[in-house]
């Protein structure tokens, strides 16, 4: 039986287990996937000792990511970029990393705007510095765009990951003032929030998107709630939109035909199991 996890802490909540559980049920397959919950302290001593354990690999969460970035021996191109590990495996004896949470976001865009989509987006406004925003650049970067512009409240850490992220890339990075986002969402077909704001329990995402343009689309990588603030206010102004759950279903993909040999769907069916989750833990 092939076994896999996911490493947090806390872990409680994740949902991975569900999604992974799922994929083995429908392909009819010999394995499991668990949580694992592992203090900071400890995650060293993890890292080194899951394979012993009989673990084929496995996913890795908050506040892990930088630190299995770190810990493995081999990563591939993306997690180099982004700079965080969110995957795990073993080969030939060697531990690798892989973040897949850029082809999370760029497949959820896929799925729900259909191939083709970045045709009709020459800038993206990403809102964020964090490890969330380098991924959702970095997938972006994959996309013939003309610019990416990244705007965060802590205007140096807007700064670093444009420099850190801007080599290699044909697509430029500009950074864009928290204050003169006015400025910049009228020139902006695709606007991505991957900060906090608008998550259950934090403040709204302030942003005027009455002078975006007609074909934009507003995306937010939070998923409780599954509409955000942000989102509404899209809708309001009849944008398109997408939400942060299919970020989630798809970054789970390329583990899961890692560890279990398969390439799983991401289905309505999926979707829904996952809905009625979050539904029935609010």
């Amino acid at each position: 039986m092939t076994k896999a996890f996911v490493v947090g802490h806390p872990i409680k909540h994740s949902r991975s287990p569900l999604i992974h559980g799922h994929w083995l049920k429908a392909y009819g397959l010999d394995g499991s996937y668990e949580r694992i919950d592992v203090a900071p302290v400890d995650f060293g001593e993890f890292l080194s000792g899951f394979h012993a354990q009989g673990y084929a690999g496995g996913n890795v969460t908050l506040p892990h990511k930088e630190m299995a970035f770190l810990g493995v021996a081999r990563r591939t191109q993306r997690a180099q970029r982004v700079g965080a590990v969110n995957t795990l495996w073993v080969e030939d004896g060697v531990l690798w990393g892989d973040n897949t949470d850029a082809l999370g976001f760029i497949g959820n865009l896929d799925a729900t705007l259909g191939i083709g989509w970045e045709q009709d987006v020459e800038t993206a406004l990403v809102l964020g510095a964090g490890g969330a925003a380098r991924a959702v650049v970095a997938g972006l970067q994959d996309r013939p765009l003309k610019r990416i512009f990244v705007a965060n409240r802590t205007g140096l850490k807007a700064e670093d990951l444009a420099r850190d992220l801007r080599p290699g890339s044909s697509v430029p990075i500009e950074t864009a003032a928290w204050e003169a986002l006015g400025r910049v969402v009228p020139h902006a077909q695709l606007i991505v929030n991957t900060t906090s704001l608008g998550m259950a329990g934090q403040p709204p995402l302030a942003i005027d998107l009455s002078r975006a343009p007609r074909n934009a689309v507003v995306a937010d990588i939070v998923y409780v709630p599954l509409e955000t603030p942000l989102l509404a206010a899209a809708a309001a102004q009849n944008l398109r939109t997408v939400d942060g759950l299919g970020m989630l279903l798809h970054q789970a993909v390329p583990g899961f035909r890692r560890w279990f040999g398969v390439t799983p769907e991401v289905t309505p069916d999926l979707r829904a199991l996952i809905l009625a989750d979050l539904e029935a833990s609010t």
